[in-house]
């Protein structure tokens, strides 16, 4: 019982970070409850497992600038990795499909591959640069999830848009993450975010992550997809043996792309 509640107050603190982009343990003890000794200790343990960076009386999230203010600097992180993984998600797609992309930026990625493409789709995102991109091919018919749009953000959060996806058929939804471990399975930062990824998984026939070598082993504070709901795992890089006999369990298909498209 004591561990969940350590699970439930750290799942707060990271909330609040969500909001605020920043917090001070005296705040954090006055709207929590909690005394400024137990949020210290869950501060340094959260640091250490990298889902926050301390600061002289508080915490930010870690490279907060990087991973959710500035989409353009996210974008530019392992560049040649995530084309690398779209090339062979493209794979997967056949003309006449219904896919759904999320908002990240390996989906974008994925998406200006699918701009130069002749193929006939229906793309449904809940990103808005993607949408951007994906509105110049005339043989795509692009629908953007409504939602909410944060300060800074190049997502639409929240779950406004569910309705639209109960309304169509999805074959293939491809996503990333902040983290992936087999234990966790995806997870991701902004707990916003995650509640309409998670009905975007449920939604999808077959569900394809895409994830860079630089998020294996690294588990963030929500989960929206487990082990067991992935069809496709992509990577730049093959996982190791233990990873890779796990996702065997689950019958998931493993992509590791050689060729370097960058």
């Amino acid at each position: 019982m004591t561990k969940l509640f350590v699970a439930e107050r750290r799942q707060k603190i990271l909330e609040h970070l969500n909001v605020d982009r920043r917090v001070t343990v005296r705040g954090l003890a006055e709207k929590m409850k909690v005394s400024e000794v137990t949020l210290r200790s869950d501060l340094k343990d959260m640091e250490n497992e990298g889902l926050l960076r301390r600061t002289h009386g508080g915490a930010v999230l870690p490279d907060a600038e990087e991973n959710e203010i500035n989409f353009s600097s996210r974008e530019k992180k392992n560049k040649a990795e995530k084309i690398t993984i779209a090339h062979m998600a493209i794979t997967l797609i056949e003309d006449g499909h219904c896919i759904l992309l999320d908002a990240s930026s390996t989906a974008l990625e994925f998406g200006r591959l699918l701009k130069e493409s002749q193929m006939r789709l229906t793309v449904v995102t809940s990103g808005i640069y993607t949408a951007l991109e994906l509105r110049e091919n005339p043989n795509l018919t692009v629908i953007l999830l409504g939602g909410v749009v944060r300060n800074g953000s190049s997502s639409l959060e929240g779950i406004l848009g569910i309705d639209m996806l109960d309304k169509i058929h999805v074959d293939f939804m491809l996503t990333s993450a902040s983290g992936f471990t087999v234990n966790t399975g995806l997870t991701d930062f902004n707990v916003y975010e995650v509640d309409l990824k998670k009905h975007m998984v449920a939604k999808a026939s077959k569900v394809v992550a895409l994830i860079d070598h630089s998020k294996i082993n690294k588990s963030s504070i929500s989960s929206f997809a487990s082990l067991n709901e992935i069809d496709y795992f992509i990577s730049d890089e093959p996982v190791s043996g233990d990873i890779l006999t796990e996702m065997e369990k689950y019958n998931v298909q493993t992509l590791f792309p050689l060729a370097d498209y960058s």
